[in-house]
């Protein structure tokens, strides 16, 4: 159980206004309540609340909150910080007042352990579905986290909630079958290798076939004129022979 301590001062005024002049005065608006307790508006100190709540698991730990005037602090659970936008600057925060032997809601963070042999050995990838534990228990069996050894998990090897040690007291929240954490084969990225079509119109390599179908290309000073040239001598060849035989 981790515990610590924060100063806080009652205020009289609510509502937006109020909360904008706490804000230029270097405070934080909050509010306190919990089981037979009314609420009671307090403000803190910003830099103090900051430097606490970026030191501590805010989920579960126990904050011990010192009001003025008061003569014992409350032990409380922080249950929610408001920040602004886009601003490091915290707007409001909500405190839980826990009571002794009363069992609280809560989220316990999950820590993994070494490296799986699945990544080791086998190129895996280490993926943890769930980061923090919903439980249920009594403010003095509060754990400050929960740890999972994962260094004999193999390729495709996961643990599970009923695979986390839970101490005495303390109650899981979501199904024991829940997947924790996997080790998973690497997803690889397949080239897809496309055809270039051939353009129509395209001049054939020199020696290659034309395309079924298509007429062979006729050679420079074809043949036909050839034809042409051999049947004008013959013409004239006949008419020659004519005149020698009337002569």
């Amino acid at each position: 159980m981790s515990k610590a301590t924060l100063n806080a001062k009652k205020r009289d005024n609510s509502g937006k206004g109020a909360a904008r002049t706490l804000r230029r005065e270097g405070r934080v608006p909050a509010v306190l309540y919990g089981r037979e307790l009314e609420s009671i508006h307090l403000s803190v100190d910003a830099h103090e609340a900051e430097k606490l709540f970026h030191s501590i698991s805010v989920d579960n730990t126990i904050v011990d909150l010192a009001v003025e005037g008061e003569k014992k602090p409350y032990q409380t659970l922080v249950r929610e910080i408001q920040t602004h936008p886009w601003r490091s600057a915290l707007l409001h925060v909500d405190f839980l007042r826990i009571q002794e032997g009363v069992a609280v809601d809560l989220d316990v963070p999950v820590r993994l352990i070494g490296v799986p042999a699945g990544v080791r050995l086998g190129g895996g990838v280490l993926e943890q579905m769930v980061h923090d534990l919903p439980i249920r228990c009594v403010p003095s069996k509060i754990p400050e986290s929960f740890e999972l050894d994962v260094t004999p998990l193999e390729l495709n090897g996961s643990l599970h909630v009923s695979d986390i040690v839970l101490g005495e007291g303390v109650e899981v929240r979501i199904p024991l079958d829940r997947t924790i954490c996997s080790v998973a084969i690497p997803k690889i990225v397949e080239e897809v290798v496309t055809a270039v079509p051939v353009l129509e119109g395209a001049e054939l390599v020199e020696g290659a076939a034309p395309a079924e179908g298509a007429a062979a290309p006729e050679a420079e000073g074809g043949d036909a004129g050839d034809k042409g040239d051999k049947g004008d001598k013959g013409d004239r060849g006949d008419k020659k022979d004519k005149k020698e035989r009337r002569d």
